[in-house]
Order: C-alpha cells, then sequence, then structure tokens
C-alpha cells in the first residue's frame, strides 16, 4: 500500500520515498526514538491517513502523544490498538503508563498486571506495577513488585531506585542504600540515583558518607548544579540564598513528564490549601480577578484557582513543566522566567498571587516578597506555602533535600518590611516524604496600602555563594 507520495532524502516525511505501511511504521518509530517527535507525530498520521485501522501506528501515535502530555487522547488511542491486536504485552504496559499519568491508579494496576499475565517476564511490568500499588497504600505487594522485575532483569536501575525510596518510606534506611549503590554500579552516572543515595545517608545521620557522595560526584561533574546545591546542603559551606536557576531547571526538567504522577503518590496537598486559603480570603468564585501562578508548575493550581480569575497566568523556570501545565487548559498565558525577576518587570499588574511549593527553592525571601510586592495592586492578595523550620532556628535552612525551610518569625518580618500585612500563617501538611508527613506553613498576606516600601527602589536578585 502506498503511505507517502513524495519522494526524497532526509527526516521529513514529506520526504521519505515511497513505501509500504509497515516500512513507514518503522521509520516512524525510529525517529520516535530518537526524539524527533514533531517528525514522527506527522508520519505516524500519515500512515493512518493511509489506513486507519493500523495497531501499531494507532498504538506508537498514543505513545507518543502520552509523552507529549496529551494523555487523554493517547488513552483512546491506546484502546484501539488493543481492540484491533491484544496480543502483546506492551500494549497493556503503556496503557498502565497512560491509566497512571491520567491518575487512574486501579485501572493502571489491572493494566500492567494484564500485560504480567501475558508476559510472565516483562520486568518493566513489574516495576510499574510496583510503583501503582506504592501509591495505592500496597507497600508489601509493591515491594514483592520491585524484587521480582529485579529478579527478571538485575540490571533494571529504575527498580532499584524505587525499591530503595520504597525502604525508605519503611525506615528500612540501610536497604535503601545498598539499593542506590548497586544502581550506580549499574549506571555510574545517573543522577537521581546518586541525589538519592546522599539524602538516605543523611536520612541515616551520617552526613559525612551524603557529603562524599556529592564530592565523588563534583569530581567527576565539577560544574553540576545539583551536586553543587546538594553538597552545599549537607555540608552547610557555600550555601545559596536561593537555589540557582540551573538547579532548578536541571531539577525539573528531568521529571516533567512523570512529576504529577510522583505527587500523586506523596500526597501532595499544597495547592488544595492554597485555594482553600483564596476562598477563606475572597470568598465564592466570581471571575473577577487578574491572577498569577508564581511557579506553576504541572499546573496543579490551574483548576482550582480558574473559577476566581478574570485571567490566569502562569510563570515558571521549567520549560517542560510549562509544557504539561498548556495541556490543562487552565491558564490564559505561560512564560518562562526566574520568578523574582518577572515580578520586578510586572507593576501592579495583579490581584492575587499564589506560589505552592515554590518559595521553599528561596532562602532569603525578602527580594521575592519585595518583588511579589511590586507586582500587585493595593489590597493585592499574596498566598504562598513554604516548608516549616524550626521557630527559635535560623531564619532559614538549606535541608538534606535542597529545598529550604523557614522560621515562622522570620516569615512574618520579611512580609511586614516588604509592604504586607499577614492575614493568615497557620501550619499545614504539604505531603509525604520518606514515609513521614511535610509540615509547611500557609500564608496569606495582603499588600498595604502605604505604597510601596524602601526596598522596592531596586530589586535584584540574590547574590549566590559557590556557585
Amino acid at each position: 500500500m502506498r503511505v507517502l507520495d513524495t519522494a526524497g532524502e532526509g527526516d521529513d516525511p514529506d520526504e521519505i520515498s515511497d513505501m509500504g505501511v509497515d516500512d513507514a511504521v518503522q521509520v516512524a518509530l525510529q525517529l520516535h526514538r530518537l526524539g524527533q517527535h514533531d517528525v514522527a507525530e506527522q508520519l505516524y498520521r500519515r500512515i493512518l491517513d493511509a489506513e486507519p485501522a493500523h495497531a501499531d501506528a494507532l498504538h506508537f501515535l498514543g505513545v507518543l502523544l502520552h509523552q507529549r502530555g496529551r494523555s487523554d487522547q493517547a488513552l483512546e488511542l491506546v484502546l484501539q490498538s488493543i481492540a484491533l491486536d491484544a496480543a502483546p504485552a506492551g500494549r497493556y504496559n503503556n496503557l498502565g503508563n497512560v491509566l497512571l499519568e491520567l491518575g487512574q491508579l486501579e485501572q493502571a494496576a489491572t493494566a500492567y498486571r494484564e500485560a504480567i499475565e501475558r508476559d510472565a517476564r516483562h520486568a518493566d511490568a513489574c516495576n510499574n506495577l510496583g510503583a501503582v500499588l506504592r501509591a495505592l497504600g500496597h507497600l508489601e505487594e509493591a515491594r514483592s513488585s520491585y524484587e521480582q522485575a529485579i529478579a527478571i532483569d538485575p540490571s533494571h536501575v529504575e527498580a532499584y531506585t524505587n525499591l530503595g525510596n520504597l525502604l525508605t518510606a519503611l525506615g528500612q534506611g540501610s536497604q535503601a542504600v545498598a539499593c542506590y549503590c548497586k544502581a550506580i554500579t549499574l549506571m555510574p552516572h545517573h543522577p537521581q540515583a546518586r541525589k538519592l543515595l546522599g539524602l538516605a545517608y543523611a536520612t541515616l545521620g551520617q552526613p559525612e558518607r551524603a557529603i562524599q557522595v556529592y564530592r565523588d560526584w563534583l569530581r567527576e561533574e565539577p560544574d553540576d548544579p545539583i551536586a553543587l546545591h546538594l553538597h552545599a546542603a549537607c555540608s552547610r559551606r557555600d550555601v545559596p540564598a536561593r537555589a540557582a536557576d540551573a538547579y532548578v531547571e536541571r531539577t525539573f526538567d528531568g521529571f516533567a513528564a512523570s512529576f504529577d504522577a510522583k505527587l500523586g503518590k506523596l500526597r501532595y496537598r499544597a495547592p488544595k490549601l492554597i485555594a482553600d486559603a483564596l476562598e477563606h480570603a475572597a470568598g465564592a468564585p466570581a471571575h473577577r480577578f487578574d491572577i498569577l501562578d508564581a511557579g506553576c508548575g504541572t499546573g496543579w493550581c490551574g483548576p482550582l484557582v480558574a473559577p476566581y480569575a478574570a485571567r490566569l497566568t502562569g510563570v515558571d523556570l521549567s520549560q517542560g513543566m510549562l509544557e504539561r501545565a498548556a495541556q490543562r487548559g487552565s491558564y490564559d498565558a505561560l512564560e518562562k522566567a526566574e520568578l523574582q525577576a518577572w515580578l520586578a518587570r510586572h507593576d501592579r499588574q495583579f490581584d492575587v498571587i499564589i506560589s505552592a511549593d515554590t518559595l521553599c527553592y528561596f532562602g532569603a525571601l525578602d527580594g521575592v516578597f519585595a518583588a511579589a510586592r511590586h507586582a500587585l495592586r493595593p489590597h493585592g492578595l499574596l498566598l504562598f506555602t513554604l516548608e516549616a523550620g524550626a521557630d527559635h532556628g535560623p531564619r532559614y535552612r538549606l535541608e538534606p533535600h535542597g529545598r529550604y525551610s523557614h522560621a515562622r518569625g522570620y516569615v512574618r518580618r520579611a512580609l511586614h518590611l516588604a509592604g504586607f500585612a499577614v492575614a493568615a500563617l497557620e501550619a499545614g501538611e504539604l505531603r509525604m516524604e520518606s514515609g513521614k508527613p511535610v509540615a509547611g506553613w500557609v500564608v496569606t498576606a495582603r499588600a498595604r496600602s502605604a505604597g510601596k516600601p524602601a526596598a522596592l527602589r531596586q530589586i535584584v536578585p540574590p547574590a549566590h555563594r559557590g556557585l
């Protein structure tokens, strides 16, 4: 069957010579694997124009759309492919991945089990089933699934890191360390395994070993922003006033595609806490505010606050996160920028600024609060979360996991100096981490009407020492 009519050379679908459907699918799949997603999607669609019921083309187009953040569309295509050809176990594994992204955990578990039923040695399906079972709270079953994946494929790095994370949550830190070490042995430059190993040592009360992990990493990659940041966190040397832009971008771009699923497993509550605080401060939704979601990530807050917004803008430093946020359809505008500098450029643009789990990447808050005051209209609202530090400790502390905790008194003082009145500063549980709740502050502040504070005469990002 004729698929493409034009002859030529190169990767553009319009330049691939005449070929049959199955050959065209293989070309599209190769482009897909090489990361040439735009071209691969075009070719999959050309194939389906020629043969709408081609199971492989339907399936791999669905996988591609899932990877690009369009899982609703992906689900329909993957289900169509299974209806046409239900034999391959991989189809059910990919179905599970799409369902997991959509938050349909029970259905995802069923899909992974079907994949394993069809191929008992499908290590990826076993690993993925473990991830879903953990999210559902079935921890021992999850452990068995991870161990099954490793038994099938002793080189499965992700299964080792997932098992390590589960063991950490179960309080079995020494066994978790062994898993992370194995993952690093298999993939020496695996940044997530190195980060997790350092954090595991810190959790076990062995900071010197954590520091050594990061020193070894920096010896190989002296400018790696993640290694620099975490070394500062554990060594307490050259601690930056806020996380470097490169650290934030690398961290969040690296797992943008799986961010929602990961946070779902962590019982992520910060967006709901922000939405509740907005309801308490503003009353019933009325589509009347210009709202900024400062550090919007993948857009968890968007659907919750959109009913209050005449216009909803999101800003984030991670392009990967912004691409995911765009798929939610809640935002009128999305921009990639460093938050404090962006706020400083937008004088009195917003009635409300919300920020869920973003200001924990700032240690010193004075500058970002002043910038937020600059961007708010008179009497505007600033609502945000922070991780809770000790009341009698330092103003802020860079914790081993790479985020900052803040003392309540410092938060109040910094808000006052920036021109805010604190309406509420309450304790709240932000998420689960390593099997324990993360304590935080949920803060509502209102811009005072007595003009702008002196701090706004010049707003510059805080200096970074040692970065």
